[in-house]
């Protein structure tokens, strides 16, 4: 069996701290907590609860809990099953609290059709299979590392998956009401049984929650902490979605998550309704079918309803915010928004921003994600003062591999940088000219054909004229520019066809090594825990991988130009009448370097991410009179010439 010691621990005396109530006051390095209320639960040498409990020997149990819902509408109230374990001294006394990663993944996932994405025509998704990587579903290494630190670990079945009831609703209120249920449960607020029937209290927990997890799995603590309960002390929600508006559709447009194209709510839910008898489920995912709305892509009172981040105020939890700035599944937007609602709110936050993609930094940087996260709970779940919520608010790894501290995000000292659309000398301007000062040309027009097109081939060849986009280009640049926030476009343009999008991309163009967002395995292993047969607490390390490629998109953004005033409202366009539209890019953090040079692309379909209507609408932009917003982090060219 396996320890995780740092060097030199057997020379640093050890200070036994004893479980507090929620807000007795707390230890510090060498000198035991005030207010003893339970049996002794950890011990802390240099300010962190240390492994000296057995995870060979832990208590196993499971529990269902009841809720305040009833989705499944069979006049019972839905119950979501909690699976725990916690040190066997629990069961003598010792009171713990509970580290819990909530999931609608532990019972699998069943395959379930998307939904063509090809209009007025048969999609070549309609057959395609919905089928996620189980394998990116976050690791369990809690048990190992967090269990023998004095912790209860806990794994929920969110409400119609696996041991629960009810329906899964992909982010409705009976799913935010189920997470709720397991911190009730554990703060005595709940009814619980065991699987046999029999009452079960958890008078083994200290009532302080933590919640821990990736995707969905990050998405449910973000939903509990914005009920406000009671007793959820710490979130660390990792890719998590804090608006589901915002994950499958954006400025009205019907928008997929990166690689799951014609995925939507339905879609989802079907795909994680493992609870027995699924089939009481249907009429409710078929209301879901009909009222998540793929033809407009306006939101509505259903999409406020899994709108959490406008209950940031509510929060009691300190949240740590995890995002990687290549994920294009769970968009930057979702943390983004959240971490800056949670700011807005006075909430106890921290932030990192990583070079992968839908993925925890776990296992490539893993000594300094344990550290963190381990003070992060023992923080606000032991009430350990270490120091954690003075250290730098914000971890972002550039795309070298390293790392830095910032006090916040955006950088201080980022500012908006408007860059005119202007025309080029080449015919009929193409490609134009990115330029801080505005010059009016002749009107731009393309047609779109991103029905065949992908926005990865239409980039290609930035110094021709395309007749299916338009292309704006800075010179070399002279120094490096660093874009560390939220780009808006703000353009002038009129649209003639069936086709409603707009879609900007920003290009960085210059040959370069950069992170793909993906992950190599290597053969360094790396022990952090204590092991068991057939649950070894070691893993393999990671490294980001890389390519070698001419350019790379930064970000990119779309706006249904039928929401032009309001994403709640579709207004018809009259076609070749001007307009203007402005949209929000993904935020980014991204350093374009000395030498290349800065790109915005203009389309209407993008082939991976938005519906595709028939080829032949024509778009006509008007250059100077159309922009970016740049937000520009301090030191950077800002010329661009």
């Amino acid at each position: 069996m396996k320890r995780f010691l740092t060097a030199g621990a057997a020379a640093v005396a050890v200070v036994t701290l004893t479980a507090l109530a929620p807000d007795a006051s707390a230890a510090t390095p060498g000198r035991p907590a005030t207010k003893p209320t339970e049996k002794t639960s950890a011990q802390v040498r240099d300010g962190e609860t240390q492994p000296v409990f057995s995870r060979a020997d832990a208590i196993s149990q499971a529990v269902d809990i009841e809720t305040t819902v009833d989705s499944d509408r069979d006049g019972k109230r839905d119950t979501v099953r909690l699976r725990i374990m916690r040190p066997k001294e629990t069961g003598q006394g010792l009171k713990v609290p509970t580290i819990m990663e909530p999931s609608p993944y532990w019972a699998g996932i069943l395959d379930v059709p998307n939904h063509p994405v090809d209009i007025g025509g048969t999609s070549s998704l309609a057959a395609t299979r919905f089928q996620r990587n189980l394998a990116e579903v976050f690791p369990g290494y809690y048990d190992n590392y967090f269990l023998p630190r004095g912790y209860a670990v806990a794994d929920l079945d969110s409400v119609g998956t696996g041991g629960s009831t009810g329906c899964p609703t992909s982010g409705a209120r009976n799913e935010q009401a189920g997470a709720k249920a397991a911190v009730d449960w554990l703060n005595g607020r709940a009814r619980g049984w065991a699987p046999d029937g029999t009452p079960v209290k958890a008078d083994w927990s200290t009532g302080n929650v933590g919640m821990i997890g990736q995707s969905y799995d990050g998405t449910l603590p973000n939903m509990a902490a914005a009920t406000g309960v009671d007793g959820l002390k710490a979130i660390v929600p990792i890719a998590g979605i804090s608006d589901w508006y915002g994950y499958y559709r954006d400025n009205g447009g019907v928008i997929a998550p990166g690689g799951y194209q014609g995925e939507d709510l339905d879609v989802l839910a079907k795909a994680v309704l493992t609870r027995k008898n699924p089939e009481v489920c249907k009429q409710v995912i078929d209301e879901i079918e009909a009222r998540q709305d793929r033809d407009t892509g306006d939101y509505s009172p259903f999409w406020d309803d899994r709108n959490y981040v406008k209950d940031a105020r509510k929060v009691k939890a300190a949240v740590m915010v995890v995002h990687g700035l290549n994920d294009w599944n769970v968009k930057t937007e979702q943390s983004v928004r959240w971490w800056n609602a949670l700011k807005k709110a006075g909430v106890p936050h921290k932030l990192w921003l990583h070079q992968a993609n839908h993925a925890t930094p776990f296992r490539w940087r893993i000594d300094e994600w344990l550290r963190q996260t381990h003070h992060w709970f023992d923080r606000y779940l032991y009430g350990i003062r270490n120091g954690i919520e003075n250290e730098p608010k914000v971890d972002i790894q550039h795309p070298d591999g390293s790392w830095e501290t910032a006090k916040d995000w955006p950088l201080p000292g980022t500012r908006t940088l408007p860059v005119s659309l202007n025309p080029g000398s080449g015919s009929g301007g193409q490609p134009g000219v990115l330029g801080t000062r505005p010059r009016s040309g002749a009107p731009q027009a393309f047609t779109d054909e991103g029905r065949t097109r992908t926005a990865e081939q239409l980039l290609t060849g930035e110094d021709k004229a395309d007749p299916n986009r338009l292309a704006y280009l800075t010179g070399p640049l002279s120094k490096p520019l660093r874009l560390d926030g939220i780009p808006k476009a703000d353009i002038r343009a009129s649209l003639n066809g069936s086709s409603p999008y707009l879609t900007a991309l920003l290009v960085d163009y210059g040959t370069d090594t950069r992170p793909t967002g993906a992950r190599v395995t290597t053969t360094d292993k790396v022990c952090y825990g204590q092991s068991v047969p057939g649950d070894e607490g070691c893993t393999l390390r990671q490294e980001l991988a890389t390519e070698t490629a001419p350019y790379k998109i930064i970000t990119r953004g779309w706006l249904d130009a039928r929401n032009r005033s309001s994403i709640s409202r579709s207004e018809p366009l009259t076609p070749g009448k001007t307009y203007s539209f402005r949209w929000d890019m993904q935020p980014t953090d991204y350093t374009v370097k000395a030498g290349h040079r800065l790109g915005v692309i203009i389309l209407s379909t993008d082939y991976d991410y938005t519906l595709r209507h028939p080829a032949g609408t024509a778009v006509t932009l008007r250059p100077g009179a159309s922009r970016v917003l740049l937000p520009v982090a301090p030191g950077g060219d800002t010329s661009l010439k």
